[in-house]
Formats: structure tokens, sequence, C-alpha cells
């Protein structure tokens, strides 16, 4: 018996003995827990990380560099910190950790072949830099071990801007802050209302937007009753989200841009869009709201203007009989959420006008109203959702939230000269409320549309000449790149010399020069 129990201690003995051995053979082994101070294997996913352009006092989207450990070893970077430490305005988030206020980074270990994230972000007020509008603003990581170092440069293109916001007031009650608002006859009674719309009217000296820098609105910017908004060629204007540009009762909004040399740059144009500045959002719908044409704002025009990225793009409302409600001239719209152009019982008229990639309809004409086009591009490529409606939508009703229908008449929309084709089968909607005025006339234009057999004859009748005159149909007019809203066609489209001279257009919304017999579209046909 005392054998036995001699034997099991004695083998328990050597069991733990085997044990201890191991671990200790295990612990001298390991390597993972030993870091060595040594930048000299650190490699890099760029030399140079550029933060793109940034206007003044707001902040950039977050740009990554990607270190390599390409060595055997564990190393242990033991300063890892801004140029201009805490000076500096950049902020940088490494792995994870923010250091010293995001500038300042001791000890930062990186394991044998493997990798870590630094971040880097940053927000510059210019007007500590400079004088001038931009300003190239640069600093360094560096990356430091037993006095060997490593460098990576930060580069970030500044903009100053002119400001445009609401003000806001501290909310006793609840903390944060209370917005401005804007106040006006919303709802055409004849009396001011409150709105919840964030923002305010522009004061007198702000009446003219020159080109000399852009402009950031913030919230929605309200042009009020005998005011008008002039905005000069080459001026850029930005929204933040959920912001836009509003035109009141009485007010006016005249966008006097010019025809552009340089196809990339359209350096004359007047450009509408969203405030980040960022390649990345060259092409994201949807980053503001829209420009608010209200019932009862007159004389409303756009020349050589770009609008894009936007919910709506231009939104006009009321006024169905005023010619001046809204005139478009050599104008785009481009990468809009719901709508390119919604008219609400409006009055619209367009010449050489381009509209593409729209989450709903290029153009919206409903609730009635009058509206014209002249070598109009209707375009829908969009590949962002589901598209529920065609490119081009027109009716004569309204429905309200009791269910209740309001008929209002369509007294004229007239397509001349036009294209309107997408990526649907179908890209017209001719929507009529019976025994309501519903007048259309569609003459020498292409569209998409495929026959079945519930959507034919009546308002769908294309040998109808009291509605349709020298209609192509289902023809692709070979676009030059829709999904990069390049809306040229070659000189073998379809379109090509489909026309009929109308007017003074004598020349595309390029300046180029029409044919005896024009092309369809806003573009005549280019080799390219």
């Amino acid at each position: 018996m005392k054998g036995s129990i001699i034997h099991i201690n004695t083998f328990k003995s050597l069991q733990w003995g085997a044990i201890l051995l191991l671990l200790g053979f295990w612990s001298s082994c390991r390597t993972d827990f030993e870091f060595t101070p040594d930048v000299s294997s650190l490699k890099f996913s760029k030399d140079t990380v550029y933060l793109d352009t940034v206007f003044s006092n707001i902040g950039s989207s977050t740009y990554n560099l990607k270190v390599y450990n390409e060595s055997n070893k564990n190393i242990m970077i033991s300063s890892l910190e801004l140029g201009l430490g805490e000076g500096s305005l950049y902020r940088l988030s490494v792995d994870g950790m923010s250091g010293n206020a995001g500038k300042v980074f001791s000890n930062v270990e990186i394991l044998a072949k493997d990798s870590m994230y630094i971040f880097v972000e940053t927000t510059v007020d210019i007007q500590s830099l400079t004088n001038g509008n931009q300003f190239l603003y640069t600093d360094h990581i560096t990356f430091e071990s037993q006095g060997i170092e490593k460098r990576v440069d930060l580069v970030t293109l500044v903009k100053d801007a002119v400001f445009i916001y609401p003000q806001r007031f501290p909310n006793t009650t609840e903390g944060g802050y209370i917005y401005e608002t804007l106040a006006f006859d919303a709802d055409g009674d004849g009396s001011v209302d409150n709105t919840n719309l964030q923002g305010r009217f522009l004061i007198d000296d702000e009446l003219i937007f020159t080109n000399d820098k852009p402009y950031v609105i913030y919230g929605f910017a309200g042009v009020n009753q005998n005011q008008t908004l002039e905005i000069q060629a080459g001026a850029r204007i930005h929204f933040h989200a959920n912001s836009g540009l509003i035109v009141t009762p009485g007010g006016s909004i005249h966008v006097d841009g010019a025809l552009s040399s340089d196809l990339e740059l359209m350096e004359e144009a007047v450009i509408f869009e969203g405030d980040r500045l960022e390649p990345d959002f060259d092409d994201v719908p949807g980053q503001w709201e829209t420009i608010w044409l209200f019932e009862g704002s007159t004389n409303n025009y756009f020349k050589h203007a770009i609008i894009k990225n936007g919910t709506i793009g231009l939104l006009s409302d009321g006024n169905a009989n005023d010619p001046s409600k809204l005139i478009l001239e050599n104008t785009q719209l481009y990468n809009h959420s719901n709508f390119g152009i919604l008219g609400r019982s409006s009055a619209i008229r367009a010449e050489n006008l381009v509209i593409n990639n729209v989450g709903q309809s290029s153009f919206a004409g409903t609730i009635g109203g009058n509206y014209s086009f002249t070598h109009a591009t209707f375009a829908n490529y969009w590949s962002s959702s589901f598209r529920q409606f065609p490119t081009v939508i027109l009716n004569n009703y309204a429905v309200d939230g009791d269910n209740n229908t309001q008929t209002n008449p369509l007294e004229s929309a007239t397509f001349t000269n036009c294209i309107i084709y997408g990526s649907n089968s179908n890209e017209l909607m001719l929507d009529q409320a019976q025994g309501e005025v519903f007048n259309f006339y569609f003459d020498h234009c292409l569209l998409r549309y495929e026959n079945t057999s519930s959507n034919t004859g009546g308002n769908y009748d294309f040998q109808n000449s009291v509605l349709y005159n020298n209609l192509l149909r289902n023809a692709n007019p070979l676009f030059e790149n829709p999904s990069q809203n390049k809306l040229r066609i070659p000189n073998n489209s379809p379109a090509k010399s489909l026309g009929v001279v109308t007017g003074n257009l004598t020349h595309d919304i390029l300046g180029i020069p029409r044919g005896a017999v024009p092309d369809l579209g806003a573009y005549e046909g280019q080799d390219f």
C-alpha cells in the first residue's frame, strides 16, 4: 500500500516536472512578448497622404495609412508623432489609440510580419495660416527608434469660403442648441408662417455671389420678398447636409453662368453641390436637399449651371401661367436621389438641358402646369437602388393625406428635339386624371417606350399626330458614357439629324454649331 502511494506521488512529481520543463522550454522559445526598438524595417502603403481639399473649419474625411513590419522580429516604435507636435492641425489614431490628443504616441508595437493602420484627419482655420483664399497645409508623421527616423508626409489643400448659416441659441431646458428657422408665407394665404426649416434670409450685401470664394451654406439660405439673388459666372455654391436654397414669394434668383472652354474644370459655369470636396463624394446623391422656388417667386433663371448630388435638384411650385417662373438654358443636373426637376403646377421653359442619374424621375411635371423643353436630354441610368418611376412623368392631379384627389389642368407640355431614354424599358409616364385638361405634344423626339398589352393606345397611341410627330422609339442614342454623366452622342447615333430647326438655338450646350438639320438632345453629334 505504501509502495502504491509512493509510486503515485513519484508519478505526479515526474508529471509536474515534465510540464514545468515544457513550459520553460516554450517560454524560452517564444519571442512575441519581446520587442526590439527599430523602424528600419517599416514600409508604408504610401509616402504621402493627400487629404484632398477641405473648406476652412470643416473637418476632413478620415484617411488611412498602413504601416508594415517586414522583419522577422517584433519591433517597437519608440516615438510616433506629428512633425509639428501638439501644435499640428492633423489628428491621428494609431491602431485605435488616440495617444496624446492624437498628436504624439510612445512605444508603439508591431508584431513580426504584421501591420497596423494609422487614421488621419484634419480641421484647419485658414485665417490662422494665410490671408489668401487657399493654402496648402502640410505636416508629416515621424517614426523614430534608436536615432533612426522615417517619415510620411501629410498634405491638405484648404480653401477659404463665405459661410452662410443660421444663428443658434442655447436650449436652457433640454440642453444643446435651438437654431434659427425661416418664417415667410409658405402656403400662399397672405400671412407669415413659422416653418421648421433651419436657416436664415440673405441680407442685402449677400445677394451677389461672386467667383472670388466658394459659398458654403448651412441650413436653408432664403431669398426674401423683393430680393433677387444674383450669382455670377464661375461661382461655386456648396451645401452642407440637410441644406439648400429657398426663393420665397416675391423673390427671384438669377444664375448667370457662361460657356466654359475646359469641359473638366467648367470654369465659367455656376456649380451647386455638396460641401464634401473629396473625390469619393464627387457623384454621391443626396448630400443636400434642394433649390426650392416657392409659389409666388418669379423671374427665376439658370444659365450654364450644373446642379448635382442633391435630393431634388430644382423644385418649382406654382405660378403655372407665369412664363418667367423658371427658365433654364444650358443647364445640367446629375445624381439626385429623388428628382432632377420637380414641377408642381408650375411653369418651366428649358433649352439645352441635360438630366441623368436620378433615383426616381429626371423630370416630373405634376399637378398640371405649363412646360416646354427644346433640345433636352432626359436620361436616367440610376443604379444605386430600385427606380420606381420612368425618366419623364406628366400628371394633372394630386392626392392629399385624406386620399382626396385634386385635379389641375396640364395646360401644355411640349417636348421638341428631345431624347428621353434610360435603363428601364418604358421611360415615359402619362398619368392623367380623366375629365381634366391634359395637353402634351412630342415633336421630333427619341423615346424609349416598349409596348405591353396594358399600356398601348390612348395617350400612348404613338401614331396619333395630335400627340406625336416624327417620334423615333427604342433606338439606343449611344451616349458616350451615361454612368459617368457623359451624354454626348456620336455622329453615328440614331438621334443624328432627326431634329427640326427651332428659334435661335443655333448652338448646342457646348457652344458647337448645330447642323442645317440639328441632332436630337442637348448635344450635337461628335466624333469621340
